[in-house]
């Protein structure tokens, strides 16, 4: 009996469906089949159920079940968490509002810090002192805690963030005033800084646990209301929430930790094209998605996707933002997706994004309402999009409407509706462009070391023409590209990451420390593991050291090999953090050197289909729809061919100018750039 292996996406316009057919005794997949649904906000979990009942799929037939949701990051940027309430160490109640002095608008004497999502009167003290050692300075006072905890839900008060200073090195004191808050009031939500991290910096430890708090009640009724929905079509398979550092995880873990899913959809994305340059034999990728809102861009090195705990929400040139202590996929994000309104301002230039037609009214060729042109409208407008096979031909695309919100745009330009169509396009992708670059030439990388690719709803639209802007030399637009963050999720084995701050002077006798605690961190994800029915045979373990030259404030990430440290390796560690930090800034020194965390990823795997290749062998006239006058800006307008992507065969080829079609995307190959379908079926433009 086959089984069913399901992942689903829910991004702000559309929610993703991708299901397996995977032989039982093989492993192998049988086929592959996409759906996808309109989001339904707030009633998120009815749009995944319509994409299952759009494919066809019976939820008893599924035994595995991935989700990724933007939920979370929703209710941060839209403020639609809870009433929360912040204790910490005497002394530190402010430690929001004076945040950092990072303000990215440096000349702005006005400049105004961004409101900490904890009010001053909300924020309170406990009576308590650890020392950066973890040493106990000052015992517990538990009674403070009582008239605090009182005083919270006087004020209808939903959530409770626990911040105690040095808790990174000893949480004692929190989970103590966790519990006596639990003792004493129950029924409310209480998040502690250790559950999320044991990484110093008080402010991003402090901040962290306040956002994680605030989303939690949230985040539990939007799975509670997932998992009846699964329960109501007899589901009883795995259920695994995607995480924003590449992993998946269990429901029961995301409950406890929820801000561990601000990326969550992202994140897939990045790890899908992490797992298909690795079965193509691509080391160094550029993972570029377009939704319907925004763009996201990412770097895989070496095969390595890029994570960082420095992450940040709604950091702009004028506010500092909001920083989130948890592992993150290292992800550039900005406001240009296939729904990006184009617009006047009162200077009379033109801009596009980040204000987005949504799923609601959605763009102006939906017919349903909306009269701003979008991004989508301009691709229709340039015939790049076929009207007559919008959405695969789910609705017809309201061209007349489309082309009267172009004329009411170009007349504040004095320009035509076509020219206005073509700038629309040419400024989202130029705002694509600078995303890119600030994830490779920013940081010391070669756009030609690398390949593209470009999934979404709208990446096979405008990645070719990004790919020639910046001179990357392929661009691999994957099978089932629409909904491939979907399927990168079907790709993941779960993860979680355990970071601890121990700052050690590295020597030869620093070797048992070092082996200690890594044995000691490792010992505690295994249990984790173990507690959930994970056997240690299923668990992968990897180590990192983040180091620095002594009297420096920021570190470098060094790979550790498994197993006992001796001192030996310790010469070793030594020589590869200066490689690093040489890589990194171009030098090295002969400073004494020092360890600033100890890190460890704990992998568990689960089960990941074979995927076969294509039966079609096909070649590209067996596809061939016909042609249309389609506008190539800036290269002029063609007679382009146009292929219907179900029916490209591996091993056909074709040059452009040509559009290849398929339900959820389309592919706008330029003139002279050259088109080979692998094996799988995906497209390998070669410019």
């Amino acid at each position: 009996m086959p089984r069913i292996r399901a992942a689903s996406d829910v991004g702000g316009t559309f929610t993703d469906l991708v299901y397996f057919e995977v032989d039982a005794e093989t492993g192998e997949v049988r086929s592959v089949e996409t759906e996808k649904a309109h989001t339904t906000p707030p009633n998120f979990e009815k749009g995944v159920a319509d994409a299952f009942d759009k494919a066809g799929v019976a939820l008893s037939d599924v035994d595995f079940f991935a989700h990724g949701t933007t939920v979370v990051i929703n209710a941060l940027t839209e403020r639609k968490g809870v009433k929360t309430g912040l204790m910490t160490t005497r002394g530190f109640r402010d430690i929001l509002e004076i945040a950092r002095g990072n303000r990215p608008d440096f000349f702005n004497l006005r400049y105004r810090k961004p409101a900490p999502f904890v009010p001053r009167y909300l924020r309170l003290e406990v009576s308590e002192r650890m020392n950066y050692k973890g040493e106990v300075l000052h015992p517990l006072e538990a009674a403070d805690v009582d008239p605090i905890t009182d005083f919270f839900r006087e004020e209808g008060v939903e959530a409770i963030a626990v911040c105690l200073l040095h808790s990174y090195a000893n949480p004692a004191h929190e989970i103590a005033v966790v519990d006596r808050i639990k003792a004493r009031w129950p029924e409310v939500s209480v998040v502690a800084s250790h559950e999320i991290s044991r990484e110093w910096r008080e402010y991003e430890r402090a901040n962290t646990a306040a956002l994680c708090a605030y989303v939690q009640p949230t985040t539990q009724t939007y799975l509670s209301k997932m998992e009846d929905r699964l329960r109501q079509g007899a589901f009883d398979g795995s259920f695994y929430v995607m995480q924003s550092n590449g992993g998946i995880d269990t429901v029961t873990a995301t409950r406890r930790t929820p801000i561990s899913i601000v990326e969550s959809g992202p994140a897939s994305g990045v790890l899908g094209a992490a797992a298909l340059g690795k079965a193509l034999g691509l080391d160094n990728i550029i993972a570029f998605d377009i939704g319907g809102t925004t763009a996201k861009c990412s770097l895989v090195e070496n095969g390595k996707v890029a994570i960082t705990s420095q992450y940040m929400i709604e950091r702009s040139t004028k506010s500092a933002g909001y920083p989130i202590m948890t592992p993150v996929v290292d992800i550039v994000e900005i406001g240009n997706g296939g729904g990006s309104i184009g617009w006047v301002d009162e200077h009379g230039k033109m801009h596009v994004g980040p204000q987005s037609a949504g799923a609601l009214p959605g763009p102006v060729a939906y017919g349903k309402g909306g009269a701003a042109p979008t991004t989508t409208d301009a691709n229709l407008m340039l015939k790049r999009i076929n009207p007559e096979y919008f959405i695969g031909g789910e609705i017809k695309a309201d061209m007349a409407a489309v082309n009267a919100a172009f004329a009411t745009l170009g007349a504040k330009l004095g320009l035509s509706p076509e020219d206005a169509a073509r700038g629309v396009v040419r400024i989202a992708n130029n705002n694509m462009t600078n995303a890119l670059k600030l994830v490779s030439i920013n940081r010391g990388h070669d756009p030609r070391d690398f390949t593209m690719i470009a999934f979404g709803g709208g990446g096979a639209m405008h990645a070719t023409a990004l790919a020639a802007e910046l001179k990357i030399p392929k661009v691999v637009i994957p099978a089932h590209s629409a909904v491939f963050s979907a399927w990168g999720m079907l790709m993941s084995d779960l993860r979680r990451d355990y970071i601890r701050t121990r700052p050690t002077a590295v020597g030869a006798e620093s070797a048992k420390l070092i082996g200690d605690t890594f044995a000691e961190m490792e010992a505690e994800a295994v249990g984790a593991y173990r507690a959930e029915g994970i056997e240690q045979d299923r668990v992968r373990l990897e180590r990192t050291l983040s180091m620095r030259y002594e009297g420096q404030e920021h570190a470098v990430a060094v790979p550790i090999r498994p197993g006992p440290v001796a001192g030996s390796d310790v010469e070793r560690i030594v020589a590869d953090f200066k490689d690093a930090y040489e890589k990194e800034y171009t030098y090295r020194l002969d400073n004494a050197v020092e360890i600033v965390n100890y890190a460890v990823v704990a992998f568990a795997a689960v089960d990941r289909p074979k995927l076969a290749p294509l039966s079609n062998t096909g070649g590209a006239d067996a596809a061939l729809k016909g042609s249309r006058r389609v506008d190539f800006d800036p290269h002029g307008v063609f007679d382009a061919a146009i292929y219907d992507r179900a029916k490209l065969g591996r091993g056909a080829t074709f040059a452009g100018p040509a559009i290849v079609e398929e339900a959820g995307s389309t592919t706008v190959v330029f003139p002279d750039q050259h088109v080979t379908v692998d094996d799988y079926g995906n497209l390998h433009i070669d410019l």
